[in-house]
């Protein structure tokens, strides 16, 4: 048995990470602001993580086998955790995301010599190694939230790769989809809505695959990277990536309808998952160190299956 902390884990495939280690056996505990109660049997601690005095605080003289940040979204939260964690845990698994890749947002600068994240042409798909990130200069938020989210994650890891306090793992998750009403970014309602209705769904003339995981996988990928031993970034996506006309063309056999199309021009922006630029990953990384992946192919119909009943249900 472990004590398990989990950071967030309020929503979406955090709370199923919350319940899959609970019913392991594992002592758990959820830290959030009190926003929402963690199911029974699973501790609760009441703080804001960007209050560092307050943190300390709240957490007491308590330590972890292992912390799940779920929530870091800033190189300022991270030096936070950094520094409240330090010593109260044997390991530190943070979520980060697939658009620390994406070549649109990537900077070109290193400090002490290092290789840049940007330094040449990022082999597709991708790996874990593409980017350097303890050498990462520090950077003011960028003015846009797309570019700024990634940005601010890549910071957010290499605050804990540049001065490593405890044993520390990211893991870089694809899209995550299913789920139906708990899906809440709305990325899959929005195809199953415009496709029901006829309308069409903006693209780009050639849009590149992306890489998906389903939301109850990469709850079982983070309980297993709790417990596993390997440290640095590890690549989190379902076998097989897919372009936004494929999702299209699933999500049309789903609702007997013919999906429609507008183009859009190169760099404009399109529907959610539509890419004029290449970074799906390759999960070799996680395969090689054990965890088995499922497919896009066999999970994704039943996910655009479960976008159309929720909506069927919103308006019935």
């Amino acid at each position: 048995m472990h004590t398990i902390l989990v950071i967030g884990g309020s929503r979406y495939f955090g709370k199923s990470l919350v319940t899959k280690a609970r019913d392991a056996g594992h002592e758990v505990t959820v830290l959030n602001r009190g926003s929402s109660v963690p199911p029974a049997g699973v501790g609760h601690v009441v703080a804001d993580r960007d209050d560092e005095e307050a943190l300390r605080v709240a957490l007491g003289p308590r330590g972890f086998d292992v912390v799940v940040d779920q929530v870091c979204y800033t190189p300022r939260q991270a030096a936070v955790a950094r520094r409240v964690f330090a010593g109260r845990t044997g390991r530190y698994v943070m979520t980060s995301t697939m658009e620390v890749y994406d070549p649109a947002t990537l900077p070109g600068r290193t400090a002490g010599g290092g290789r840049a994240p940007a330094a040449g042409p990022v082999p597709v798909p991708v790996t874990e190694d593409s980017l350097d990130l303890a050498h990462l200069l520090p950077t003011a938020p960028h003015t846009d939230p797309a570019r700024a989210y990634a940005e601010q994650k890549r910071q957010a890891e290499a605050v804990f790769l540049r001065e490593p306090a405890f044993p520390f793992v990211s893991v870089r998750t694809a899209h995550v989809l299913g789920g139906g009403r708990e899906e809440f970014t709305g990325r899959l309602a929005h195809y199953v809505a415009r496709i029901a209705a006829g309308t069409p769904v903006d693209v780009h003339a050639v849009p590149y695959a992306t890489s998906f995981i389903h939301h109850r996988e990469i709850a079982g990928l983070l309980y297993w990277a709790a417990g596993q031993s390997f440290t640095g970034p590890v690549n989190a996506a379902s076998h097989g990536s897919l372009d936004v006309t494929g999702l299209c063309e699933l999500a049309a056999r789903r609702l007997g309808r013919r999906p429609r199309y507008r183009l859009v021009e190169q760099g404009a922006a399109a529907s959610p998952f539509s890419f004029d630029r290449a970074y799906a990953m390759d999960n070799g990384r996680a395969a090689a160190l054990g965890f088995g992946f499922g497919r896009v192919a066999e999970w994704l119909p039943g996910a655009i299956t479960e976008a159309a009943e929720a909506a069927e249900a919103t308006e019935g």
